[in-house]
């Protein structure tokens, strides 16, 4: 039988868990099925704002917008877009009943536990398809769903959670195109374009160098990796600061190591402004990477 097994609502920023429904199933595989969930709460500022994740015999379905996730375990075989409009209907009720203050002020696990009650009577409703047909419009679920999929989650988007076994890889089957960032500042513009000329300049004395190796097979090749590796980081940088991805930040602090260990390999073709210009732009559009963070959809509710 396909139904709603659990639901909680969490804090994106730290996993906190603000509200959940009651749980009543001993099911072994349900309960290691809700410690992946547990884990994953950790990491939603690290996915897209609509997310799934097969975990044996359940779904792991979530989303999240404005810093709040809606996290929710049903069967295998239950419907995509009765999933996520269970979650939809959650999201819209906690957006109108507590405000962005209180949320991120709350310091104790399940401080919304009046919200339990809500989750119960909507968790009814989405097990019995009957009475639920005749109160929902399920079609512009159905056109999001199909516009914008679900991105599906696999072993290796999030580690080990729990001992979560690692062998069984599922595809990537939505990579959530239109996942979308905060807006543009004007320093992360200039960081942008900092981190191109640094490239460039990389580029052009790369290409130099190959031509003193090939002129005095004294030089030293590293000189050319070196050079090359800096090009590929700066401009890998700025894909980053465009454009989303998974683990976003690690890979932008990465590509940023990359950039001091080549300049610290370069020091005697550098002068020190030089490197010192280098690492302090690398610095820079690692900052504008962080701060640029994924947009929260905040749906018109009509409130």
């Amino acid at each position: 039988m396909s139904m709603v097994l659990f639901a909680s609502v969490v804090r994106v920023r730290d996993g906190l868990p603000l509200s959940a429904s009651t749980d009543y199933e001993q099911d072994k595989g349900l309960q290691e099925t809700k410690k992946h969930l547990k884990g994953l709460s950790k990491k939603l500022s690290q996915f897209p704002d609509r997310c799934s994740l097969r975990s044996g015999l359940y779904n792991i379905n979530f989303t999240s917008s404005l810093g709040v996730g809606y996290m929710m375990v049903c069967t295998e075989n239950y419907p995509n877009v009765l999933a996520f409009s269970f979650l939809d209907e959650l999201q819209r009720e906690f957006i109108v009943t507590y405000d962005t203050k209180r949320i991120n002020s709350a310091l104790r696990p399940f401080s919304f536990i009046e919200f339990d009650n809500f989750i119960r009577k909507t968790k009814q409703r989405y097990n019995s398809p009957r009475s639920l047909s005749t109160k929902i419009n399920l079609a512009d679920m159905q056109t999001e769903i199909k516009l914008r999929p679900p991105y599906q989650l696999s072993a290796e988007d999030i580690g080990s959670i729990n001992g979560f076994s690692q062998h069984k890889q599922s595809k990537y089957k939505g990579i959530a195109p239109n996942q979308m960032l905060e807006a543009v500042t004007l320093s992360g513009i200039v960081a942008c374009i900092l981190s191109v000329l640094c490239g460039a300049l990389n580029l052009l004395r790369g290409v130099h160098a190959i031509e003193s190796v090939l002129q005095n097979e004294d030089e030293d090749f590293n000189y050319v990796i070196a050079f090359f590796l800096g090009t590929a980081a700066c401009l890998y940088q700025c894909y980053l600061f465009v454009y989303f991805s998974v683990w976003r930040n690690i890979k932008s602090f990465l590509a940023f190591a990359m950039i001091c260990l080549c300049n610290m390999y370069l020091y005697e073709l550098r002068n020190m402004w030089q490197i010192l210009f280098h690492v302090t732009v690398g610095a820079f559009i690692t900052l504008q990477i962080h701060l640029r963070r994924p947009q929260g959809k905040a749906p018109d509710y009509n409130v």
